[in-house]
This record gives structure tokens, sequence and C-alpha cells, in this order.
């Protein structure tokens, strides 16, 4: 009987070429989620040995709060999400001023002074879902978007896609998106 002193062996010279193909197969096909967040411009910094601080008269100032069960209260009461868009824009384009070029000239006692003085302020509670601040976002922007549209119409009588970017630039001054953001403690 003849024992050999070689061992079997496996040739695992191609399981790195595999195993290098199937990670590129598995890189090309699978999807990667790509997460859109909330398209904000944020503020420029304060200059050091400036003050940066401007009190906000209260008129001027839309209190929005959600509590931590997802309750969205404006100015201390409790409303249903649906009206949240009509009273941010009530707020914001109050008449009477002369700044609104098309408005009735009716002031209403709880607006703004002025749509481009208008501060909304969003307080969320830290137990609040992030899918109703999502919604209340939308509702903001939606109100924003409306009375730009409007302004387009009725002071430039040309719609929004139709605008020049001195035009833009008007719209944006006028109905300048203003939004206070915060959690409670």
């Amino acid at each position: 009987m003849r024992l050999s002193k070689q061992h079997p062996e496996v040739n695992a010279g191609s399981m790195a070429d595999i195993a290098f193909l199937l990670l590129i197969f598995f890189l090309v096909t699978a999807t990667i989620s790509s997460d859109e967040g909330i398209n904000r411009k944020l503020p420029a910094e304060c200059p050091p040995g400036t003050d940066c601080e401007t009190m906000i008269p209260e008129r001027n100032l839309f209190r929005i709060s959600i509590n931590n069960k997802d309750e969205i209260m404006v100015e201390n009461e409790i409303i249903d999400l649906d009206e949240l868009k009509a009273l941010t824009k009530l707020f914001i384009n109050n008449n009477g001023d002369g700044s609104c070029a098309y408005c009735t000239g009716i002031k209403n006692p709880e607006g703004s002074d002025n749509p481009s003085k208008a501060v909304i302020s969003l307080l969320t509670h830290p137990q609040a879902t992030y899918n109703r601040f999502i919604q209340v976002q939308d509702r903001l922007t939606a109100a924003y978007y409306e009375l730009r549209n409007d302004y387009c119409l009725n002071v430039l009588n040309k719609p929004a896609t139709e605008l020049t970017s001195e035009e833009l630039k008007q719209v944006k001054e006028a109905y300048p998106f203003i939004i206070s953001e915060a959690e409670t403690k």
C-alpha cells in the first residue's frame, strides 16, 4: 500500500473572481434610495461683533405648534390639518396696508402688518411624528406658493412659469418664505 504525501486540495483561485463578480452584480442591480429633504435656505451667519437679533412684533408672528399627540395648534387653538393652509394665507396676506397692489383694503386685526414682515413660528414636540411635521411643512409651502402665484397673475399679469429672473425676485420679496422652526422642551 502506497501512501501519498499529497493532500487533496480544492482550487480556490477562481473563488475570488466569482466573489468579485457577485459583488459587482449586486452593486449594479441594487437600488440605492435617495433621501429627499425639505428645500430650505438657511440664513447667513451673523458677522462677529454684530447684534443680529431683531424683535418681531407679536402681530407679525403666526404661532403653529405640533404637540406629542400630533395635534396642530394655531395660536393655542387646536385645528384640523386641512384648515392650516387657509389660516396661513389669511395671516400672511393681510390686506389694507398698501403693500398689496390687488388687495381689497380690508385689514384683518389678526393678520400681519405686511406679507414681507410675516413670520411663521413652528414649534414641534420631540414626540411628534415626522410624518405630521412634513404634512405641516407641505401646507405652509402650499400657502406661500398660492400667494406667490396669485401675485404673479394679479400684479405681474402672467403665470409664474413665464417670469423673468427680476420678476421672480420681485415675487419673492413680496412674499418671503420666513419660517422659524424649533423643538419644544
